[in-house]
């Protein structure tokens, strides 16, 4: 005859099986906090998406229609001719990504050379980076323009990308990756023979590819949404970007079409959708690449 030993439960486990509707009610608000949140943000894109298609009665209409009755596809095509919309589009491709990889360069080997480089008031230079965190934007406006207007770039690619070319985040942010890394892999490198632009190229940006593509995402996002610098800059359309051709769409007509401005900002954020997409899936195989050994 063969006697089975019960062992008892543990005290954890004994309460968790009395009292199961505790963790489903701690769950299910979690999940409704969560739900919350996301609807609290959704709502105003998922209302410019349907006013983008909506005509201009329905917009107005008291109480609001979320969804539309008639789909006016209509406004895209007058957001496109009603402002030279093309043109703003190759400028804020231009600006966006030339700003944005001077931008990253500049991040990605300062602090390299913060990290990695020994020379005299390392330290120095690095404080006086993030001093220059706390100095608001809006405070350099007026020394740069004056200093673009005496180089002769108003109005020019140059005018708009070059100033902006500083970085004193995404210096920090790389900094602070740079060092995690494992020294055993950068002395390897070196013991190999490896200079600074090898070890860079071919150690220390594929050990940093998640933060690398966090950095190279908020960079194009803010170039793409710059409003302010090229609004002093740009003086006409050869060189304005998307946010002022949606300011200008706006006030094309005596009275705001909203649908067609709608559509318009439908336009603009789509290719930055489009990279988020792109970039979020770099971001998650770099930050499981390590997870896993063989």
């Amino acid at each position: 005859m063969t006697v089975i030993n019960r062992q008892p439960l543990p005290a954890g486990a004994a309460r968790s099986r009395r009292m199961p509707w505790q963790s489903w009610l701690g769950l299910a608000v979690q999940y409704a906090l969560v739900a919350g949140v996301v609807l609290l943000i959704c709502a105003p894109l998922f209302w410019m998406l349907t006013a983008s298609v909506k005509t201009r009665q329905e917009i107005y209409t008291l109480p609001i229609s979320w969804l539309p009755e008639t789909y006016a596809w209509e406004n895209f095509r007058q957001a496109w001719t009603a402002v030279p919309f093309e043109r703003y589009f190759v400028n804020s491709i231009v600006t966006t990504s030339l700003g944005s990889l001077l931008k990253v360069t500049n991040g990605v080997l300062t602090a390299y050379a913060l990290v990695f480089l020994d020379f005299p008031k390392k330290n120095l230079i690095f404080l006086g980076i993030l001093a220059a965190l706390m100095v608001p934007e809006q405070v350099t406006l007026i020394p740069n323009y004056v200093l673009v207007s005496e180089l002769g770039w108003v109005n020019s690619y140059q005018g708009i990308i070059i100033p902006g070319g500083g970085v004193a985040f995404g210096t920090f942010l790389m900094r602070q990756h740079f060092l995690t890394l494992p020294r055993e892999v950068i002395e390897a490198a070196r013991m190999d023979g490896a200079g600074n632009l090898r070890m860079l190229w071919s150690v220390v940006l594929p050990m940093s590819r998640p933060t690398l593509v966090a950095f190279v995402l908020i960079t194009v996002v803010e170039k793409w949404n710059d409003y302010v610098w090229p609004l002093l800059i740009a003086t006409d359309d050869t060189v304005r970007t998307l946010p002022l051709g949606l300011q200008q769409l706006q006030n094309s007509e005596g009275q705001t079409q909203w649908g067609v401005v709608m559509a318009g900002a439908v336009l603009v954020i789509v290719p930055v959708l489009g990279l988020f997409v792109w970039a979020q899936r770099h971001i998650v195989e770099g930050l499981t690449a390590g997870s896993v050994k063989g």
